[in-house]
């Protein structure tokens, strides 16, 4: 029988935070949905993808900022979630030199409300966006979770860090279960408009330039949203309990003798840029024009991740193809927009 306690997510009216609310509403279990509904991209995307939610039984949306720290308690202290999926975040590495403080106030200021509403409200497990970007210099490919992460390269990343570190301290002091989702370049339909296989698409069917940052020489671990979603909702209810064989004198990064985790969410097959660009083109039908520029500050040249530890704990590993993906993601593309 499904449950009847309300999974909260927020950042429901995000790409990832949709997809994750809407797999479980076809669950059948039900889901609180909170998000701010901010500028930072086009609201209507944000509108159509709440609106495809509530077809859905089950479904209630909550419009509040994470930075309201009176809001969030009440919400809690009201609801008492279970579990808690945290996707909401200031997304976005190159707009984190641009508005700095965007990313503490949601990044930092907001977790430490979720981190709280959950403390003080029996939450049995959160569950929280990080991202590949807290490997910042790190070259050591692929990127394992049990590899030191002390060089993020970004505010952004830097924050994904701290996140980390907070959720430690929680589930250390409090014992709250925590779970920390690295997402490396994930796309699909109902991506953001920000993301550079939306901005590629864009550009190309516009008959317009496309930039290729380090003159295209970028590989990055393109993960189908569909992949993603089935890694967040088998960890639901993978609850952490501390690694008892954990050592203070050999600390492993990845793991914690508290109820803390974190995992890479990754293809675990780093794809060229200069080859989704081929595949985007074969999919939309038109060449595309290339701009080869210098590498931008905060960017990495690659991304691979280590995907052992998702596939030991819940028997999945990302596996959609590339190609299969652009296909997917223009083909809703060509939709959303009537093209």
């Amino acid at each position: 029988m499904a449950s009847v306690e309300p999974i909260l997510v927020t950042g429901a009216a995000g790409f990832i935070g949709f997809h994750v609310a809407r797999r479980l509403l076809e669950q059948g279990k039900p889901v609180v949905g909170l998000d701010n509904l901010n500028n930072y991209y086009d609201p209507t995307l944000k509108d159509a993808r709440l609106a495809e939610l509530a077809k859905l039984p089950g479904f209630e949306f909550v419009k509040l900022d994470l930075a309201d720290r009176a809001g969030i308690a009440a919400l809690f202290a009201a609801r008492k979630f279970p579990h808690v999926v945290h996707l909401a975040a200031q997304a976005g590495v190159r707009y984190s030199l641009i508005d700095p403080h965007a990313y503490i106030d949601s990044n930092i200021v907001g977790f430490t409300n979720i981190l709280e509403g959950c403390r003080h409200n029996g939450c049995r497990h959160l569950l929280y966006a990080s991202s590949s970007s807290v490997y910042g210099s790190n070259t050591k490919m692929p990127f394992s979770v049990h590899d030191n992460v002390d060089h993020p390269l970004s505010l952004y990343g830097a924050s994904k860090k701290a996140n980390e570190l907070m959720a430690h301290s929680y589930s250390h002091l409090f014992k709250l279960p925590t779970t920390g989702l690295r997402f490396f370049t994930v796309y699909g339909p109902w991506g953001r408009p920000d993301m550079a296989m939306w901005i590629f698409a864009k550009a190309i069917a516009a008959g317009e330039p496309i930039k290729l940052f380090n003159q295209g020489n970028m590989r990055r671990d393109f993960t189908y949203v569909d992949d993603v979603v089935e890694s967040i909702v088998r960890l639901v209810d993978k609850a952490p309990a501390g690694d008892p064989a954990w050592s203070g004198d050999h600390p492993d990064p990845g793991s914690s003798s508290a109820p803390w985790r974190v995992y890479n969410i990754g293809n675990n097959n780093p794809v060229e840029l200069l080859e989704v660009v081929r595949l985007l083109e074969e999919a939309i039908g038109i060449k595309a024009k290339r701009d080869l520029l210098p590498m931008q500050p905060g960017d990495v040249p690659a991304t691979y991740a280590n995907v052992d530890d998702l596939m030991r704990d819940v028997d999945f590993k990302p596996s959609t193809s590339i190609s299969d993906g652009i296909n997917r993601f223009i083909q809703w593309y060509r939709a959303y927009h009537r093209l």
